[in-house]
């Protein structure tokens, strides 16, 4: 599949879907505590997805999923789904949401701690959300896909951590998932240079221990081989002629009702 470079009547729309993307993380933020469940926090996101933003949940019943949100605690790296049990104090959680306004889709995912988390989940949220800064700072025309896996790379592996080969970012656009593939490690001066107009999510998973990974047997849920914990944070971009614009930035004011 070819690159899509985008228009810009389907930048905007792509702004308008990210934007609300981001306004669920907003709003779920208050609800993410001691005792709730990532079930409840689905049902919560699919209400205002559907109902306050009139957007659809990109992941309900995308390849099987079966939620409308993806809740990843702890050990997990991805693609977890949202159930009954309660989340309980030191957690870390990840929320990754994808709307779909107008055809388009907007991605982002962010991590959020559960009362008081540890040392070690502090330091690994941290370095995860830095290898996501840090690579968004050098997107711009020219720039090579793997000069952007390799700061991520650098900066987890100095921080004693480890980045996760098997999952990566994606083109996005009218399709959830389009090309380019957007790895999280890699050499500079290798692989695709970026073009203005094209959109793409960089969302580094970053692990405590060790890079490996296993899929539950519920064929969706992905988490660290050695149990350590794992977080990642997630931004749509569009590549302009000076830089990246972060396409999954919040409202000034989101919806509530």
């Amino acid at each position: 599949m070819a690159i899509l470079i985008k228009t810009d009547q389907e930048i905007e729309k792509m702004r308008t879907a990210g934007r609300l993307a981001a306004d669920v993380l907003i709003y779920i933020e208050p609800y993410i505590q001691i005792g709730v469940s990532t079930d409840y926090l689905n049902d919560l996101c699919h209400q205002y997805i559907t109902k306050v933003q009139n957007a659809v949940p990109a992941p309900l019943n995308y390849h099987g999923f079966p939620k409308s949100i993806c809740t990843s605690v702890n050990n997990q790296i991805c693609h977890g789904i949202p159930n009954s049990k309660p989340l309980k104090n030191g957690d870390i959680i990840n929320v990754d949401i994808t709307v779909i306004k107008e055809g388009y889709h907007g991605d982002t995912s962010k991590m959020f701690f559960v009362g008081e988390p540890s040392i070690l989940a502090r330091r690994v949220t941290q370095v995860s959300y830095d290898c996501l800064q840090k690579s968004i700072a050098l997107v711009r025309p020219g720039t090579h896909l793997g000069d952007i896996g390799h700061t991520i790379q650098q900066h987890a592996e100095k921080n004693g951590c480890s980045v996760v080969r098997e999952y990566c970012g994606h083109g996005i656009g009218q399709v959830f998932h389009e090309e380019p593939q957007v790895l999280h490690y890699g050499k500079p001066g290798t692989g695709i240079q970026l073009k203005e107009g094209m959109t793409f999510t960089i969302e580094p998973m970053i692990n405590a221990g060790k890079r490996h990974s296993k899929i539950l047997p519920d064929k969706w849920t992905v988490v660290t081989k050695d149990r350590s914990l794992s977080a990642q944070w997630e931004h749509t971009l569009l590549v302009t002629a000076t830089g990246a614009d972060i396409l999954t930035t919040p409202s000034d004011t989101i919806q509530t009702s």
